[in-house]
């Protein structure tokens, strides 16, 4: 591989590459560098009470960046069967990870939830990190669905269930959700009879419902989601907050690095709640140019879906923009009270390593079908070569 290709704004050969493959790469580009400008802004009180140093998050997210270009990078120039040929095995050993969180002393315990493996320095979450290799076996296994064996389909809807289960063992409601509604989607785009599908939603609906009875704090969650002004200063205190700073954006917002509910007001507002210090600075304008961009990465990610002709890249694509769309979505709807608060991250913009090599694995699947649904196999004439 030509080292150039690594730094995405010294690749010459983008240019041969189909319009809506460059468009991804730059909107990608482009979201990354949002990010990071927002990230700079929502960590900077924190990390400087606590280290003494306002850069501190910022310069470990620029680390875990150029690393996640580096495989963004490779997925966009890797053969797609080559990943495909690979995607099962990153389930499998992701999977067991899964389970190594919930070891009584192994996992790390945050916030009420167990996620993440101490690697030294650099805990992992492997709850994100099987989330691009999940879109990928999900479409294998879906768009090969006619002609693999009822053990082999059997085997993968199990092992699909028991990565569900694991996540929300945890627990992580809204991980769980999140992958069920992609694996779900794309089953339902690989033309899967509807009686299995409805099936399948109505076990995933009294799932969650199962869990929010049986966990109090998801309870508590719901009840302070549907009324946060009842306990401003407990259960609802967070999305008070964040209603707080997204009501003071107004209209054209408050202007870059000038949130006030950022300075110790608005728990965990480099992560979970980074929208909410947006729409303070940015305003409504600022959210309506977000949700626009939202938008247009969707829509190209139909686009390509539309165009690959054949079945299992165009579910990857459908999972992807399902996956990296949706969670932005959810993660917006929480900030502004829209939906209960829950522990998404908004992909590229939030602090850590592993939601942010997930989303550039994700766009690069993406931009990677974009290429190969609009390249054709030339096949030259039989001595044709010879002649020329």
């Amino acid at each position: 591989m030509n080292l150039r290709r690594l730094i995405p704004l010294f690749d010459n050969s983008v240019s041969t590459w189909a319009l809506e493959a460059r468009l991804l790469r730059w909107l990608t580009l482009l979201w990354l560098f949002m990010g990071l400008v927002m990230l700079f802004s929502a960590s900077y009180p924190a990390a400087d009470t606590r280290f003494n140093d306002g850069l501190y998050y910022f310069k470990r997210q620029l680390i875990w960046v150029l690393v996640a270009l580096i495989i963004f990078n490779i997925i966009v120039y890797l053969p797609l069967r080559r990943i495909l040929g690979l995607s099962h095995w990153f389930v499998i050993f992701f999977l067991g990870l899964i389970f190594v969180t919930l070891i009584p002393g192994v996992g790390t315990h945050t916030n009420g939830a167990t996620r993440w493996i101490p690697l030294g320095p650099v805990p992992i979450q492997p709850s994100e990190l099987i989330k691009p290799f999940l879109v990928l076996q999900s479409a294998r296994v879906f768009g090969h669905w006619e002609r693999i064996s009822w053990g082999i389909r059997f085997s993968w809807l199990a092992v699909f269930g028991i990565i569900i289960l694991g996540i929300l063992a945890q627990p992580n409601l809204s991980t769980t959700a999140l992958c069920g509604m992609t694996i779900w989607l794309i089953a339902l785009a690989s033309g899967l009879p509807y009686k299995y599908l409805g099936g399948t939603a109505i076990g995933g609906v009294l799932l969650a419902v199962l869990s929010i009875s049986v966990k109090e704090y998801q309870r508590k969650r719901v009840m302070s989601f549907l009324n946060p002004w009842a306990d401003a200063q407990g259960n609802g205190y967070q999305l008070v907050q964040s209603l707080l700073a997204v009501g003071s954006g107004r209209f054209w917002g408050a202007g870059f690095g000038l949130s006030q509910q950022k300075q110790f007001y608005l728990p965990i507002q480099d992560t979970d709640f980074i929208f909410a210090v947006f729409a303070e600075e940015f305003g409504f304008i600022g959210s309506v140019v977000l949700l626009l961009m939202l938008s247009l990465y969707a829509t190209l990610g139909l686009i390509v879906a539309v165009r690959s002709k054949q079945a299992v890249p165009r579910l990857v694509a459908i999972g992807v923009t399902t996956l990296i769309v949706g969670q932005s979505l959810l993660h917006i709807g929480v900030a502004s009270g829209a939906l209960p608060t829950t522990g998404l991250p908004l992909p590229m913009f939030s602090y850590g390593g592993n939601s942010m090599i997930a989303s550039l694995m994700l766009a690069g699947l993406l931009i990677r079908v974009a290429r190969e649904s609009s390249e054709a196999e030339v096949v030259p004439l039989r001595g044709q070569g010879r002649r020329n």
